[in-house]
């Protein structure tokens, strides 16, 4: 994250930066394949209460686990087995608290 918001704050000086303006930050310029985006307006120059701002924007978008999920680096064999077992555990514990619902919903309509 603080790559991003060094970037955006190296393309958005506050000198080039007029009173109202804002910083558009969308997942296309980022290498997203979705359209989303996240708008925030510098008031008064403060540059640094605006890329706060739009950082906590986009962790509450779920814009920085897109970002994070890409990997940009080497991962070792055992890493790539590491991630791939946690991503079965959560897949698996999903499908279980699904079918726990499912059963529930299903004895509520039948009313058992």
């Amino acid at each position: 994250m603080n790559r991003l918001m060094q970037r955006l704050s190296s393309l958005t000086h506050p000198f080039l930066l007029r009173h109202g303006e804002s910083i558009n930050a969308t997942a296309n310029s980022l290498g997203g394949a979705q359209a989303r985006g996240i708008r925030v307006f510098v008031r008064d120059g403060n540059l640094e209460m605006a890329l706060a701002v739009m950082d906590r924007r986009m962790r509450a978008s779920g814009m920085e686990r897109l970002i994070k999920s890409r990997v940009d680096y080497h991962l070792k064999n055992s890493e790539k087995k590491v991630l791939a077992k946690k991503k079965l555990m959560l897949k698996v514990r999903s499908q279980e608290l699904a079918r726990k619902l499912r059963t529930i919903l299903v004895k509520k309509i039948r009313g058992m």
